[in-house]
């Protein structure tokens, strides 16, 4: 078990959540406001994605993160930014029976271009997704080749960002060892567990337990679920000797009927932690731990 725990507060993500809760942020002031949010309720990082002012689309413009990283910074509140860099590998083929062209939907660019906010704002943390993966949509697929990865660890590197791997399925976690063997990607090696997602590694202990076991030694790692076994992730994670992530990202529901806020999931997490008896680092304890540069 972890008894010294970080959370994580995914605060909008990028599916179409803001359709079905109008708490769940969109513009660059409501999503820096819900990372201020977050960590005033005990999170130390916050996991950033940006969404289109007007349509709540998701978005990869660097003036938007710009906007959020800027508020965040200049505010009276310490948090760990991660920004996502998993935008932009997104295939959406044009029907079963005729895959080409492909949809209008699909944003699909090199690796330089999905790592333009990350370059320009230098966050402590961003993300790496480690594969490519069929997702619940029928013909969306989430596309991470070795050679973009390879080259999206190398800039990360050079800037000297810390990567979040989020690995989906166990192929994934070989490809994260891979990059690490290749010398892409330093250590401390941080990794971030996604269960429960259609259609990676499915949330169930055994499921979890396959990937915890096979996680190199001296790796930091965090873990979550969606929906409803979001909570139960949280306990979950600290028992496997991880730490945790909740947020609007991930679920938009505090109880049956009652939607949340994201302070309202990191507290309920902060509840179950401390009652489990762990305690909960902040984000000076996390950049020592994760040895990150603050800018």
């Amino acid at each position: 078990m972890n008894h010294d725990v970080f959370i994580t507060c995914a605060v909008t993500g990028s599916g179409q959540s803001h359709k079905k809760s109008d708490l769940v942020p969109v513009t660059p002031k409501q999503i820096a406001d819900a990372c201020i949010e977050a960590a005033n309720a005990g999170a130390a990082i916050a996991h950033v994605h940006v969404r289109d002012p007007e349509t709540g689309a998701p978005s990869r413009d660097p003036a938007l993160y710009r906007e959020v990283v800027d508020r965040v910074r200049s505010s009276d509140v310490d948090v760990v930014l991660n920004l996502t860099a998993g935008m932009g590998g997104d295939i959406v083929l044009g029907s079963a029976e005729a895959p080409l062209p492909l949809s209008p939907q699909s944003d699909i660019v090199g690796a330089t271009e999905r790592l333009v906010h990350v370059e320009e704002l230098l966050p402590e943390i961003c993300t790496l997704d480690c594969g490519t993966m069929n997702f619940a949509e029928a013909d969306y697929v989430m596309t991470n080749t070795p050679g973009t990865l390879r080259a999206m660890a190398a800039r990360i590197q050079a800037a000297g960002v810390r990567p979040e791997i989020e690995v989906f399925d166990t192929g994934h976690l070989w490809l994260a060892k891979t990059l690490v063997d290749e010398g892409l990607i330093d250590d401390p090696v941080m990794i971030q567990l996604c269960m429960g997602i259609p259609y990676g590694a499915p949330n169930d202990p055994n499921s979890l337990m396959a990937m915890v076991n096979n996680i190199p030694a001296g790796w930091v790692y965090s873990m979550f679920s969606i929906g409803r076994m979001q909570m139960p992730y949280v306990a979950q994670a600290a028992l496997a000797g991880g730490n945790v992530r909740v947020g609007l990202e991930d679920n938009i529901w505090l109880d049956r009927g009652v939607l949340a806020r994201n302070g309202d999931l990191v507290e309920r997490a902060s509840t179950i932690l401390n009652a489990m008896g762990c305690r909960i680092l902040g984000p000076a304890e996390v950049r020592e731990k994760l040895k990150l540069t603050r800018r």
